[in-house]
Formats: structure tokens, C-alpha cells, sequence
């Protein structure tokens, strides 16, 4: 049986504890607080710049400053720049970002408190071939990699500097790619691969990380690198936790939240590094308030039933009295290994179709439009459906709602195509159970009025149906009934503080019963900052998703001010509908608009990151579903744009390279014209479409 234990528990909040290593006075892992970092963007030579860019780092929270370090002379510059800081009394611990070049980091180790190194490119080759390797030929150049490493581990050993060994998904070597593939396996055997070398010379002041710009991949990683440090007897190390070319904006933090909030959800990271396209003291505050989500969550969560034996046989039992096939092993397993899924790879839950939701159908948007004061043609737009009073229609946007809730209150006039209505039952039995509108039934209501004979129950739609319940509301009778029932789309929701893993356990509850309907996710938040809102629930649905778990999402909140207009009602609904899309883009379980991975831009940068990222969205920004990598270097070009399907990449001061994939295409095309070229490249493989512009004024 899979081991999946990757975590100290998947039901209680418990941190897992990893090996101290001491960072320059700030330690991290154990019993000391999840670290906050970051990384400069200014040109290392420029050591002023640098200086005043890390104090501003500092002053925004940042426990930990890395300083990217190309080659020799920015590793001797990092001297400098950490003098001027002891000078102005800051002993931030400073970083130095290795990639090509061993001498840099053997230099800067000598400097700097810790050393970054990428295995996929750190003495190793990524060129981009298809090479085959036999295992003698693939065991020599692992031989020559740890010689060309072993020098580094030294030095820090003696100069007690600490050391981050860092994959990428995008820059694995030509020779981990020919054996493991684009894989997370690939990823932890790369770091593996150094970390062996390091115990072997009793160096044990490492800290790990696998980024990636794919959630489902980052996620993935982390918890085989936990899973197999374990059964290899390795030490605990910490982990750096990061989304690699997160993106800007609310994009940017959704999905770091999607990929770090997961991670920290079961207790994983010592420290953390949110990469937006923007001025890096801007990405302190994000990371502190994903981290501090979790001050005293052991102590405000409510307990979850864990799935033990006892239950297990319990279960058994009311299976076989249901004559069910499916019986639940019955033995000493661990929490971990009694997960129906899989926590190393993605497949998503099984269901059967109901209406439009489950099956081979992509998550479902609700809009929760029950608070409103009252609604209007013209208010639809909140839910992603534009109204034109001149010509007297609506137009769907790409992030149009599927479905809206209105609750006691069915909408009062006929909805645009394509947008359909969930009311609460009392409302729905009231009206005339009319056929297009859907209700939402309380567990007790379900199973007050059971139907044993052939056909649909006649107390429900004959289509669809959904069925608010909680993790509590899952007994052995209403798991039964659901089993019978087909129209039936369960509403999950929890009030615990630790509200994912309850969720999840929901999920396991379902399918450990064979219960394959479909389930929308429902969280409600309250009265707080947007951003806050934003972070939260990336985190709560988007660690589900990640797992294959949930067909749809709805977001609501509660407490907006007492008499609030009803401008401030569409504005936060909106913002709800928005980030329902956004997280499930994150999760890559629904793109519905275009996606940018863009680097947070450091000292290698070539162009202005910000600047450029907002002109090629103002351009391309209506190409539903096309991910575009935009890189300020050839270090982070090719390889950490390995998800792209167009990039555009920095190689040099006003020249840029166009890439499909990660082929380049064109070369050393001038900075002015880039753009308009990487458009004519979508045009060639006929991905290019013009804007739409709705005529008339849109209400």
C-alpha cells in the first residue's frame, strides 16, 4: 500500500516539525514562527539602491533578504552592500541567489548568512534536448555534479553559512527530465541528489524548496519531498514555500494563496516568499497575512472526526447492510493511508452528472445575490452578465456566472441565456416549483419526505437539486438516501476555524461511502479587507480543487454594514464572482481568462517587469485561457516558463526573445516592437482574436 503520509495530520492543525537552522540570528524551523522573505529587484552593482530597496524590504516585514548574485562581481559586491546595512544597524540575514555559476556561490558564501542554488542548473545542463541516458552515463554525471558541488557544502560548513537547495519546475536538467520527466518526482530527486551530499559531509544547515508556477505541481512536490525525506531516513529540513512567476494583482495572490495556503493548511513551511510582479515590500504584508491565518488555529478550530478503525468498522457494517459492494479495509492504517486520494498526483474526484455540474463538466460558478437590497436588469453585471439598454440585451462575460442564489427572493424577471437560478425550497414550493428555477434543500427537509419507489422523488426537481449540508449532516441515513438519489448536488459548507480540512474530510466521507454526486464548495466570510477575503478562500477552496475535490464554488459574506448601498452590495458580489474564477483558474481546473507568469523581477532583470506585464495584459487580456510567460532574463526564461504557451523573454538591454512553448522563435527582437510580434505569432498559429466591444452603453 502507497505511503501517503505527508503531514503530521490531515484533521488537526499540527506544524510539522522540522530541524532548526540558524539564519544569521533568526532561526528557522522547529518551534520558531514561519519566516517572512523576500527578494531585491535592484541591480546588485548598484549597492545604495540595494541598501535602501532591503530597508524598505525590512521596514514591510521581511525577516530574510535574498540578493540575486549572477556572477563574481556582484558576489564580491554583496561585501559592500552588507557592510553599508551593519552601517545604518540592520542585520536583516541577506541571501545570495545562485544559479550558472559555482564560483559566485562559493565566493558568496563566504559573505552572506545563506546561499540559494537551483540543482537543475548548478554545475548541471539545460539545454533543452532529448538526450538519452544509460545508467552508467547518467551515475558518471551525477559523480561529476557532486564533485563540482562538494567545494560549496564545504565552505559553508566552515563559514556556518546555511543553504537553500531550490528546484524549479522549469529549469529540471536535461538529465533529471530524461529519467523522471516534467514531473514532481523529477523535482524532489533533483534536490535529492544534493541533499545526499550534503549529509554525507555532516552538513545539515539546509533549507528545501520546490517552486513551481503550476499549483497542482508546486503542492505536489512539497509533499513527496516530506514523504520520501521520511521513508530515506533524511532529516526534517524546513521548507521555503513560494509560487514561482505568481503574477501581479489579485491574480498574483490568489494563486499564491492556492499553492502556499494548501501547504500550510497540514502544517508544512518554515518560511515563505510570495512572488508578485510588483516592488518586493509588497510582498511581505501577503505573506504575513497567509502565515498569521494560522496564529492559534489549534486552539480556535472545533475538533474533526478522524477516519480511525473503529469508524472504519462501523462503516462496514452499515455498507454491507445497504448490500453494497464496497467494503472499507479493515486493518491498522494510518490517518494518511486510509485518504481515498492520491496527494502526489492529480485525478479528480468521480461523479455522475447532474444538470451541468459533475461528469467530465468543468467546477461551476454560483453568485450569492440573496443579500441584495433588491435586483435589476442592470445588477446581473455583478454576476458577470452585462446588460445593454441600447440594444436591449445582455452579454455574458468570461467570468459570467453560471448560476445565481437569491434565496427567499426568485428573481423577478426573465435571466439572460445561459445564467440559471437557485432559490431556497420553501421559495421554490411557493412559486410553483416552476422547472427553471433549482432548489436548495436543508438535510432535514431531504430526508423528511423519503422516496423508496421507482422515479424521481415528486417532492423534488426531477433535475437538479441541491442539498446544503455540513460535515455533521453526513450519517449513515442520509449518505444511504444519496446513494439512491441522481438529481442531487450537494452545497458543502463548515463555520470550523479550520475549515478546509473539514471540508476535505467531507469529500473522504463521500467517497470512503460511494457516494459520487456532485458537490459545490460554500464558504462564507466576514466583514474584512478584500485582500484578506482574497487569500482566505484561494486557500480553503483552492487546497480542494488542487485535490480533484469539488464541482463548483460559491462565495458569500456577512456583515456588510447595516444600510449598506446598494452599490457597495454589487461591488462586493462582484469582487466574490471575480475571485470564484480566479481560484479556479489558480487550481488549473477552469481557465476562463488569460493567465501571465511573470517573475517578481530581481537583479538580473533586463526590462521594467511592472510596466511591461500591464501593457502586454492591456493587450492580450481578453484571450481566454492562453498563458503568457513574460521573464526579464534568460535565467528565468525558458525554464521557468515551462507551463507557457507564448513567452516573452528578456536577453539582453532593449532586445527581447519570443517563444511558443518553450521554442524560441524569434530572436533579439527590438523592445518597441516586441509586442506587436508576440501577437503576430498567436495570429500565425490562429490563437489570436480581436477584442469585442459591446456597442452602447452596458448598464
Amino acid at each position: 500500500m502507497m505511503n501517503k503520509t505527508y503531514c503530521p495530520s490531515l484533521t488537526e492543525y499540527k506544524r510539522r516539525v522540522a530541524r532548526v537552522v540558524n539564519i544569521g540570528g533568526v532561526p528557522m524551523g522547529g518551534d520558531f514562527p514561519i519566516r517572512v522573505q523576500s527578494m531585491t529587484t535592484i541591480d546588485t552593482m548598484d549597492t545604495l539602491g540595494s541598501v535602501e530597496q532591503t530597508l524598505r524590504m525590512v521596514a514591510a516585514g521581511c525577516e530574510y533578504v535574498r540578493i540575486t548574485a549572477p556572477s563574481m562581481k556582484e558576489a564580491q559586491n554583496l561585501l559592500e552592500i552588507k557592510k553599508e546595512l551593519r552601517k545604518r544597524g540592520c542585520n536583516v540575514p541577506l541571501i545570495a541567489d545562485i544559479h550558472f555559476t559555482p564560483n559566485a556561490a562559493e565566493l558568496a558564501a563566504r559573505i552572506v548568512e545563506k546561499v540559494r542554488v537551483n540543482p537543475g542548473n548548478y554545475a548541471d545542463k539545460k539545454k533543452f534536448e532529448d538526450i538519452e541516458y544509460t545508467d552508467a552515463s547518467y551515475a558518471a554525471e551525477v559523480e561529476r555534479i557532486r564533485e563540482r558541488f562538494r567545494p560549496l557544502v564545504q565552505i559553508c560548513k566552515q563559514y556556518g553559512t546555511a543553504m537553500r537547495i531550490g528546484t524549479n519546475h522549469g529549469s529540471l536538467s536535461d538529465r533529471i527530465l530524461s529519467r523522471y520527466g516534467d514531473t514532481p518526482l523529477g523535482m524532489v530527486e533533483s534536490a535529492l541528489e544534493f541533499l545526499r551530499l550534503c549529509e554525507e559531509e555532516n552538513y545539515y544547515d539546509v533549507v528545501l524548496s520546490m517552486k513551481a508556477s503550476n499549483t497542482q505541481v508546486m503542492v505536489q512536490a512539497y509533499r513527496l519531498l516530506v514523504q520520501k525525506l521520511d521513508v530515506e531516513g533524511l532529516q526534517p529540513y524546513p521548507l521555503h514555500l513560494g509560487v514561482t512567476e505568481a503574477g501581479e494583482a489579485e491574480d498574483g495572490r490568489i494563486k499564491s494563496a492556492v499553492g502556499i495556503g494548501t501547504l500550510l493548511e497540514d502544517g508544512l513551511g518554515d518560511t515563505v516568499r510570495v512572488s508578485l510582479t510588483e516592488a518586493p515590500e509588497a510582498e511581505a504584508p501577503v505573506a504575513r497575512m497567509l502565515i498569521d491565518r494560522y496564529t492559534g488555529r489549534a486552539a480556535q478550530a472545533r475538533p474533526i472526526r478522524p477516519l480511525g478503525n473503529e469508524e472504519l468498522g462501523r462503516k462496514n457494517e452499515e455498507l454491507e447492510a445497504d448490500n453494497s459492494s464496497f467494503l472499507i479495509p479493515h486493518s491498522s492504517l494510518s490517518e494518511a493511508s486510509q485518504s481515498p486520494i492520491n496527494p502526489f498526483q492529480y485525478f479528480r474526484r468521480a461523479t455522475h452528472e447532474v444538470g451541468n455540474f459533475g461528469g467530465q463538466n468543468v467546477p461551476r460558478v454560483i453568485t450569492d445575490v440573496s443579500r441584495l437590497p433588491r435586483l435589476a436588469y442592470a445588477d446581473l453585471r455583478a454576476a458577470g452578465h452585462l446588460y445593454s439598454a441600447f440594444l436591449d440585451k445582455f452579454q455574458m462575460s468570461d467570468l459570467g456566472a453560471d448560476y445565481i442564489y437569491s434565496g427567499e427572493r426568485p428573481v423577478p424577471f426573465m435571466l439572460p441565456n445561459g445564467l440559471k437560478e437557485v432559490v431556497n425550497y420553501p421559495a421554490w414550493n411557493d412559486a410553483g416549483r416552476r422547472p427553471d428555477h433549482f432548489p436548495l434543500i436543508t438535510a432535514d427537509r431531504y430526508m423528511a419526505d423519503t422516496h423508496l419507489g421507482p422515479g424521481p422523488r415528486p417532492d423534488l426537481h426531477p433535475q437538479l437539486n441541491f442539498l446544503a449540508v455540513s460535515l455533521d449532516a453526513l450519517d449513515a441515513p442520509l449518505l444511504a438516501q444519496l446513494r439512491r438519489d441522481q438529481n442531487i448536488v450537494l452545497l458543502l459548507f463548515t463555520t470550523n476555524a479550520h475549515a478546509m480540512p473539514e471540508l476535505r474530510r467531507a469529500f473522504f466521507e463521500l467517497m470512503l461511502n460511494h457516494v459520487d454526486c456532485p458537490v459545490v464548495i460554500a464558504r462564507d466570510y466576514p466583514l474584512q479587507a478584500a485582500e484578506q477575503t482574497q487569500l482566505d478562500a484561494a486557500t480553503d477552496v483552492g487546497g480542494l480543487l488542487i485535490d480533484g475535490l469539488g464541482d463548483g464554488i460559491v462565495l458569500g459574506t456577512r456583515d456588510l454594514p447595516a444600510g449598506a448601498s446598494q452599490e457597495s452590495w454589487l461591488a462586493t458580489i462582484n469582487g466574490l464572482n471575480q475571485l470564484s474564477f480566479g481560484i479556479l483558474q489558480a487550481a488549473r481546473t477552469r481557465m476562463s481568462k488569460t493567465e501571465y507568469i511573470s517573475c517578481p523581477s530581481c537583479g538580473r532583470t533586463l526590462f521594467d517587469l511592472q510596466e511591461t506585464t500591464a501593457m502586454i495584459r492591456q493587450r492580450t487580456d481578453h484571450l481566454k485561457g492562453i498563458k503568457i510567460g513574460i521573464m526579464g532574463c534568460i535565467v528565468n526564461g525558458p525554464g521557468e516558463m515551462a507551463d507557457a504557451d507564448y513567452g516573452y523573454v528578456g536577453v539582453g538591454k532593449g532586445k527581447i526573445s519570443l517563444y511558443r512553448g518553450q521554442e524560441v522563435i524569434k530572436k533579439s527582437v527590438p523592445e518597441e516592437a516586441a509586442v506587436d510580434e508576440l501577437i503576430e505569432l498567436m495570429r500565425e498559429d490562429g490563437r489570436w482574436i480581436e477584442k469585442e466591444v459591446l456597442e452602447g452603453p452596458v448598464s
